[in-house]
C-alpha cells in the first residue's frame, strides 16, 4: 500500500511533480528546522544553550553547554553547524576571542573550533552555508571583518573592513551578502554596510535604518534582512527590512510585542525570531513574525533562561538557500501554467484603429498567437504587468486617440477569457513602462505631458494605484523589466531621445537610482528578463534598430550588445518565461505580426517564433513565468 506524502512533515512517499508542486506552491515543509539561542548575560555570562522548533511554536529546550561562559558574542551557522565566537567573558574586561561549535540537530555541549584574529566583544556575525563571518566589535572600537570556513575547523582570517568601526550592532545575510546595521560608531549610528561573502574586501555603505540605534537584533529571508527592537537610545518595538539584493535604505514594516534590546534573531527563511533580551528587564520571551509580511510579532515561547546579550542561529535562514521553504531558488519558471503563457493585449491594427482583443502564445513552444479574449476598452499606448495569476493592464489612449485612461483592468492567465475592472491609477497618461514582481506591479513615467511620476499596484488585491516616488527626470516610451527585487526602465523621450538606464526596488518605495547608459539613445524599445538578467529589443534611434541589449539586473553597469532581432522595428510586445523572450508585433514602420524570441542566458540573434493573429503594433505584453516572479 502506498504511503502518500504527509505534509507536515515531509514523510512518505513523493513523486517528482509533487515535490516541484509543493516546493513552487510555497508548502514544502521544514521538519528539521532547528533554532539555536546560545550564551548570554543572567545577569553574569553564561553557558548556556537552548533550541526550538522553528516551524512550530513552543517553549525552548536544553541542548547542553558552551566551553566558555560569554555574553555579546557572534554567531554563525551552516545546515549542520552553529559556531559563536568571540564576547565579554566573565568579567566586564575578559574579552574572549575562541569560537565553539555544535551540531545543529544533535543536542550535548560545544566543542572547540578556533580562535578569532581580534579579541572583542559586542560583535556580531553572519553566514552563509560556506562562511561564517564576524565583523566589528569593541575592546575599542574595531573595524574589522574576519571569516571562517565552517566545514572544517580553524582559526579566522582577515576579510576586510567595515566603513567604519562598530560595535552593538546586527548582522544578516542572503546567500551572497552580508549586512552590518546599526549600532555605535562611536556615536549611535543608523548605516548599513555590506560585503559579499564569497570574496573578501571592504564594505560599502548599503543605506540606512528608520533609525539610528544599538543593541538591535536582525534575521532574514534569502532576499530580505530584517531588524527588530534596539535602542535609540529608549528601547523600541520598530521592525524594519531591507532588500538585501539591492541598496537603500530600511522600512518600517511592523513591531515587536513590547520594546525590547539586546535580543537575539534566527529564522527558517519564512518566519523571523527574536528572543531574550531586556523589556526593560532581562527577559526569556520569543516572538516571531512572517518576513514576507510584517506586522506585530506574535508570542512563539520562551527560552529556558531570561538572559540578554546571547546569540542565535539555525539550519534554515537566509543566508542558506538549498532545500529550505523560502529560500530555494526556483529552478524553473513558477506560475499556472508552468509560468509559460504570454498575453499580448489591445493596441492598433495595421490600419491604426484600436484593439480591445488579446492575444496569446506559450513561450516554451513555437508557433503562431491565438485569441484569449478582450479588454473591456479599446487602448494602446499602456503598460502591463504580469503576476503568476494575473495580468494587468494600466492606463494608456482610449479609442483612436479618445483622450487618456486612468482605468486598470485585469485578466487570469490560466482562463481564456475577457478582462475585468481592476480600479484606478492616480494619474490618466500614456507611453508608461510596466514591470512587477509577484507581489507588486509598477508603472512609471509618460508623455501627455511627460512626467516623472511611478505609481504601484498590489496585483492579489483589486483597487487603485498608490505613489511610489519619481524617476530622475520627466520621460515616456521606455523599455522595462524587473528581477524578484529590483525593476529597471531604459532609454525613453524627455521629448529627445535618452540612453538612460535607473532602478528602483520594487519591495520599498522612493525615487529611481542610476543604473548606467543604454549603447545608444533609444525610445520605443521594449524589454523581458529573466530574475538575473534584462534584455531589451528593437525601438527608434530614431530610425527603427533590430539592436538588442542586455544588462545584470543586480549589479548595476552601461548594457552590452546582445545580438538583432529579425525585422528593425518599434512599439511591439514583449514577455518572458524567465529563460526565453519573445518581441511581438510592431511597426517597422509598416505594421507586422513577427514573433521572435531568444535565450536570454545565452547572446545571439533573435529567431522566428511565429506570428500574432494579425498586424498591430502598442499592443504591449506580459507573461505569469518572467524573470520578476522566479
Amino acid at each position: 500500500m502506498a504511503n502518500y506524502p504527509q505534509l507536515d512533515n515531509a514523510r512518505g512517499v513523493w513523486n517528482m511533480k509533487e515535490v516541484y508542486d509543493a516546493v513552487m506552491g510555497g508548502y514544502w515543509p521544514n521538519a528539521l528546522s532547528r533554532g539555536v539561542f546560545m550564551t548570554g548575560r543572567t545577569p553574569s555570562a553564561n553557558v548556556t544553550i537552548d533550541y526550538v522548533t522553528l516551524q512550530t511554536a513552543g517553549n525552548a529546550t536544553d541542548f547542553g553547554d558552551i566551553i566558555t561562559a560569554r555574553h555579546f558574542g557572534a554567531t554563525q551557522s551552516s545546515f549542520t553547524r552553529a559556531i559563536h565566537t568571540k564576547g565579554y567573558g566573565t568579567a566586564a574586561s575578559a574579552y574572549v576571542n575562541a569560537a565553539e561549535y555544535v551540531t545543529i540537530m544533535s543536542t550535548g555541549n560545544a566543542a572547540d573550533f578556533g580562535d578569532a584574529t581580534t579579541t572583542v566583544g559586542y560583535t556580531a556575525g553572519c553566514s552563509n552555508s560556506v562562511r561564517g563571518i564576524v565583523e566589528g566589535g569593541t575592546s575599542d572600537t574595531v573595524d574589522v571583518i574576519e571569516y571562517i570556513t565552517m566545514a572544517s575547523v580553524g582559526n579566522y582570517t582577515d576579510f576586510g573592513n567595515l566603513t567604519a568601526g562598530r560595535y552593538a550592532h546586527a548582522s544578516t545575510a542572503s546567500p551572497t551578502r552580508g549586512l552590518a546595521l546599526g549600532g555605535k560608531t562611536p556615536g549611535l549610528a543608523a548605516t548599513i554596510d555590506y560585503f559579499e561573502i564569497a570574496t573578501t574586501g571592504n564594505a560599502i555603505d548599503f543605506g540606512d535604518l528608520t533609525a539610528a540605534r544599538q543593541d538591535l537584533s536582525a534575521t532574514s529571508s534569502s532576499t530580505r534582512g530584517v531588524t527588530a527592537g534596539g535602542a535609540q537610545p529608549g528601547l523600541v518595538t520598530t521592525l524594519d527590512y531591507v532588500e538585501i539584493a539591492s541598496q537603500g535604505n530600511a522600512i518600517d514594516y511592523g513591531d515587536l510585542t513590547a520594546v525590547t534590546g539586546d535580543a537575539a534573531g534566527t529564522s527558517n527563511s519564512v518566519r523571523g525570531l527574536a528572543g531574550g533580551g531586556i523589556n526593560p528587564g532581562v527577559t526569556n520571551v520569543i516572538e516571531y513574525w512572517t518576513i514576507a509580511n510584517g506586522g506585530t510579532a506574535v508570542d512563539f515561547g520562551n527560552l529556558s533562561v531570561a538572559r540578554k546579550r546571547l546569540g542565535a542561529a539555525s539550519n534554515s535562514h537566509g543566508g542558506l538557500n538549498d532545500g529550505y521553504q523560502g529560500t530555494r531558488i526556483r529552478p524553473i519558471p513558477q506560475g499556472i501554467g508552468a509560468g509559460q503563457r504570454a498575453l499580448f493585449p489591445a493596441g492598433l491594427d495595421g490600419s491604426d484603429a484600436a484593439l480591445k482583443k488579446i492575444d496569446f502564445v506559450t513561450i516554451n513552444t513555437l508557433g503562431n498567437a491565438a485569441d484569449f479574449g478582450d479588454l473591456i476598452e479599446t487602448r494602446y499606448y499602456h503598460s502591463t504587468v504580469g503576476g503568476s495569476t494575473r495580468g494587468v493592464i494600466l492606463t494608456g489612449v482610449a479609442g483612436s486617440d479618445d483622450g487618456d485612461f486612468n482605468n486598470i483592468e485585469y485578466v487570469t492567465f490560466a482562463s481564456t477569457g475577457n478582462a475585468a475592472s481592476f480600479g484606478d491609477t492616480t494619474i490618466s497618461n500614456r507611453n508608461m513602462v510596466g514591470f512587477n514582481n509577484e507581489t507588486r506591479g509598477i508603472s512609471a513615467g509618460g508623455s501627455n505631458p511627460f512626467i516623472d511620476v511611478i505609481e504601484y499596484i498590489t496585483i492579489a488585491t483589486i483597487g487603485n494605484a498608490t505613489d511610489f516616488g519619481n524617476l530622475s527626470a520627466v520621460r515616456g516610451y521606455m523599455a522595462g523589466f524587473a528581477s524578484p527585487t529590483r525593476g529597471v526602465v531604459a532609454g525613453g523621450k524627455t521629448p529627445s531621445y535618452v540612453d538612460i538606464i535607473e532602478y528602483v526596488t520594487i519591495g520599498s518605495t522612493g525615487n529611481a537610482t542610476d543604473f548606467g547608459d543604454m549603447t545608444t539613445a533609444t525610445t520605443s524599445a521594449h524589454g523581458s528578463a529573466s530574475s538575473t538578467r534584462g534584455v531589451f529589443g528593437g525601438g527608434a534611434v530614431p530610425s527603427r534598430t533590430n539592436t538588442i541589449e542586455y544588462v545584470t539586473i543586480g549589479s548595476t553597469g552601461n548594457a552590452t550588445d546582445f545580438g538583432d532581432l529579425t525585422v528593425a522595428r518599434a512599439d511591439t510586445g514583449a514577455a518572458s518565461n524567465n529563460i526565453r523572450a519573445i518581441w511581438a508585433g510592431g511597426s517597422a514602420p509598416g505594421k507586422s505580426n513577427v514573433i521572435d524570441y531568444v535565450t536570454i542566458a545565452s547572446a545571439g540573434d533573435a529567431a522566428d517564433f511565429g506570428d500574432l493573429t494579425e498586424v498591430g503594433h502598442q499592443h504591449e505584453g506580459m507573461s505569469n513565468g518572467h524573470g520578476g516572479l522566479s
